[in-house]
C-alpha cells in the first residue's frame, strides 16, 4: 500500500512565481520540422478558444469548442540521478517565456516543442494549479464538466502535483486540496452541494478507495448520451476542508503501489477523484436559463429551482515504464503490463480523436471508457505532462512531450449542465403543504373555539331573552286577569245593586201605583244606566289597554326572534368560510399529485436514460 509521505522526489522549497497573466494566449504546436509545424499551426488556428474562457452561457444543448490544454512539467534531478547522470547534461531545455521545451538528441541536434505551458523544475505548487487546474475549477463552478490529468514516467511527479496532501508545509499543497479550497470558497452552503468519490483503476478492475470491499464497481453508459458514470462508488457530502483531506489520507491508504527501481513508492493504480459540485442558479441567471430552455411553461409560484451540477475529475494516472528499466517481476509485472496497456489503449485514442479518424477505441479499457467525457466528450480539459531530466530515460521523456503533443490536437465540445431540481421542489412543496395544514387545523381550532363561544353567548343570551319575557308576559297576564276579574266583579256587583235597586224601585212604584213618580223612577233609572255603561266603557278601555300592552311584548318577543336569526345567519357565515378553507386546502393538495405525478414521470425518464 502507498504511504503519504514524499513519494515522487520533487524538491522543497521551489521558488514562488508569478501568476500567469489570464490574456496570454500560447501557441499548441510543435516546431520540431517545418511540416509540423505548419500542421500543427493551421489546427491552432482552428481552435476558436482555450480552456481560461469560461464563464459563458450555453443555450440549449449547443456547445462551445474548447481545446485540450497541456502543460509540461519539469522534476528536478533526484539523488540517484545527480550521482549517476553526474557527467551528463539534462536532455531536456526549458525555455518558459516562449512557452518552448527542447529535447536534444545529442550535443549538437535537438528537437523543439511548444506548449500551453511550459513549468520549470522551480515552479510552484500554487503556479501549477493556477494555470493547469484553476481555470477548469473556475469552469466546474460555472456548471461544465472538467478534467485535470498528470500523465508521465513514473517517478516523475504525478501523484506530488495532483495529490500532496501539504499538511507539513502549506505551499506543497498539490492540484485536489488547492481545487476544493477554491470550490469550498466560492459556493453558498445553504443551497449548494459537494459530493465526492475516489476510485483506483488496478487490474483493469475499479476500486472504490473509500470502500476496499466495494472492488468491482461496473461503468455504466447513458445510450443516449454517452455520459459515463459509476452508480456504485461511495458518495461523501464535502462541508469543510478538514473532512476533505481525512478523506483522501484515508483513499490514499488504499491505493496500491510498490517498490520499483524507478520509484520507491510506485503507484500501481490509476486513482480518479470525482468532485460533483450542485449549484442552485438564482436570480436573472435563473431566469434567462429557463426562458433558453423548456422551463418557461411552468408555474412561476410552482417552478422548480434550476440547478447547475459540475464534475471535477482529478485523474493521476499509474506511471509509463520500460519493464527492463524498473525492475518488476511477478506480481508486480502484472501490474506494469496492464498499467501499460491501459496507457496504451489512451494514447491510441488520443491519435484517433488528434487525426479526426471516424472510429476511436475506447472500449479498449476500462481507463478510457471513464476518460470518454475528457478528450473529445463535453469537458474542459487540462493535461499536464510530467517529465525527468535524465538523459537515461530520453525514449520514455520523448514518448510523453508526444503524448501531450497529440492531445493538444483534441477539441472538446464542451457543454453546461443546467436541469431543474424537482425533488427539492417536491420537499418545498410538502413543507409548504404541512404549513398550510398546521395554518389551517389553527385556524379550524379557532374557528371551532370562536364558533362554540358564540354559540354559548347567543344560548344564553336567547335562554336569558326567553326566560324575562316568560316573566314579564307571565306577571302581565297575571295583573290583566286581575284587573279584569276584578273589574268584572265590579260590574257584576255593581250590576247586582242596580238590579237591585231598579227591582226595589218597580216594587215601589207597583206599590203606590204612582204614575206621576213613574218618570222620575224611569230616569233615575236611564240614569244609573248610563253610569252602567260609562263603568263598561272604562273596563273596555281598560282592556284595550291590556291587549295594546300585550301586543308590545309580543313585538318585544319578534325583536328577540330577529337577535336569534341574526345569531344563526352568523353561524352559517362562518360554517361557509370553512368550507371554503377546505376547498382551498383540496386544491393544494391536487396541486402537489399534480407535481408529484410530474417528477415521478421525470425521475422514470431519467431512470431509463440512465
Amino acid at each position: 500500500m502507498a504511504s503519504n509521505g514524499y513519494r515522487n522526489g520533487i524538491l522543497k522549497g521551489s521558488v514562488k512565481v508569478e501568476k500567469l497573466s489570464p490574456s496570454s494566449n500560447p501557441k499548441p504546436s510543435s516546431i520540431k520540422s517545418k511540416t509540423t509545424s505548419t500542421q500543427v499551426s493551421s489546427v491552432r488556428r482552428s481552435s476558436p478558444a482555450s480552456l481560461g474562457g469560461v464563464g459563458s452561457g450555453v443555450k440549449g444543448d449547443s456547445g462551445v469548442p474548447g481545446r485540450v490544454r497541456v502543460a509540461v512539467r519539469l522534476r528536478p534531478r533526484n539523488a540517484e540521478e545527480q550521482v549517476a547522470d553526474a557527467d551528463f547534461a539534462d536532455c531536456v531545455e526549458l525555455q518558459p517565456e516562449l512557452k518552448r521545451l527542447k529535447l536534444r538528441k545529442n550535443n549538437w541536434d535537438s528537437d523543439t516543442y511548444e506548449f500551453d505551458e511550459v513549468l520549470t523544475e522551480f515552479a510552484s505548487q500554487k503556479r501549477v494549479y493556477e494555470v493547469v487546474a484553476k481555470p477548469v475549477v473556475e469552469s466546474v463552478l460555472d456548471g461544465y464538466n472538467g478534467t485535470v490529468m498528470a500523465y508521465g514516467q513514473t517517478g516523475t511527479g504525478k501523484t506530488f502535483t495532483l495529490g500532496r496532501l501539504g499538511e507539513e508545509d502549506t505551499a506543497a499543497r498539490g492540484i485536489m486540496v488547492r481545487s476544493m479550497e477554491d470550490i469550498l470558497a466560492d459556493i453558498c452552503p445553504e443551497t449548494d452541494s459537494i459530493s465526492v468519490s475516489y476510485l483506483q483503476l488496478y487490474m483493469e478492475t475499479i476500486q472504490d478507495l473509500l470502500d476496499p470491499t466495494n472492488d468491482n464497481i461496473p461503468i455504466v453508459e447513458d445510450p443516449k448520451t454517452g455520459d459515463v458514470s459509476v452508480p456504485g462508488a461511495t458518495l461523501v457530502e464535502i462541508r469543510n476542508q478538514h473532512s476533505f483531506v481525512e478523506l483522501l489520507r484515508l483513499g490514499e491508504a488504499h491505493r496500491f503501489a510498490a517498490n520499483t527501481k524507478l520509484n520507491t513508492e510506485s503507484s500501481r493504480s490509476h486513482a480518479i477523484l470525482m468532485v460533483h459540485v450542485k449549484r442552485c442558479v438564482k436570480g436573472s441567471e435563473a431566469a434567462l436559463s429557463i426562458e433558453n430552455g423548456n422551463g418557461s411553461h411552468m408555474s412561476k409560484n410552482f417552478r422548480p429551482p434550476l440547478v447547475r451540477k459540475g464534475k471535477l475529475v482529478v485523474v493521476d494516472l499509474a506511471g509509463s515504464e520500460r519493464i527492463d528499466k524498473s525492475g518488476s517481476e511477478g506480481h508486480t509485472l502484472e501490474e506494469a503490463k496492464s498499467i501499460n496497456l491501459s496507457l496504451s489503449a489512451l494514447g491510441k485514442c488520443i491519435n484517433a480523436l488528434a487525426e479526426n479518424s471516424p472510429h476511436v477505441p475506447v472500449r479498449d479499457s476500462k481507463l478510457t471508457r471513464l476518460l470518454r467525457d475528457s478528450f473529445g466528450g463535453t469537458a474542459r480539459t487540462s493535461l499536464i505532462v510530467t517529465i525527468g531530466p535524465s538523459p537515461r530515460h530520453r525514449g520514455e521523456t520523448t514518448s510523453t512531450i508526444m503524448f501531450g503533443q497529440r492531445a493538444m490536437k483534441v477539441e472538446n465540445m464542451v457543454k453546461i449542465k443546467e436541469e431543474f431540481d424537482y425533488k427539492s421542489l417536491s420537499r418545498r412543496l410538502d413543507i409548504q403543504l404541512d404549513k398550510l395544514i398546521a395554518e389551517h387545523e389553527r385556524q379550524q381550532k379557532a374557528f371551532q373555539d370562536e364558533l362554540e363561544r358564540i354559540t354559548i353567548e347567543a344560548q344564553n343570551h336567547i335562554s336569558e331573552v326567553e326566560r324575562n319575557y316568560a316573566e314579564a308576559l307571565e306577571n302581565e297576564q297575571s295583573r290583566y286577569q286581575k284587573d279584569y276579574k276584578e273589574s268584572i266583579k265590579k260590574l257584576e256587583e255593581q250590576w247586582m245593586l242596580n238590579q237591585q235597586k231598579l227591582n226595589s224601585d218597580r216594587a215601589r212604584v207597583e206599590v203606590k201605583q204612582e204614575p206621576l213618580d213613574m218618570g222620575l223612577a224611569v230616569a233615575e233609572l236611564q240614569k244609573s244606566l248610563q253610569n252602567e255603561i260609562n263603568l263598561r266603557k272604562a273596563a273596555e278601555e281598560e282592556v284595550n289597554s291590556l291587549k295594546s300592552q300585550l301586543v308590545q311584548w309580543r313585538r318585544s318577543e319578534a325583536v328577540g326572534n330577529a337577535e336569534v336569526l341574526k345569531l344563526r345567519k352568523l353561524l352559517e357565515d362562518e360554517e361557509h368560510q370553512k368550507e371554503k378553507l377546505e376547498e382551498e386546502i383540496a386544491g393544494l393538495r391536487s396541486q402537489l399529485l399534480q407535481l408529484s405525478f410530474e417528477a415521478d414521470e421525470v425521475c422514470l425518464m431519467l431512470f431509463f436514460v440512465v
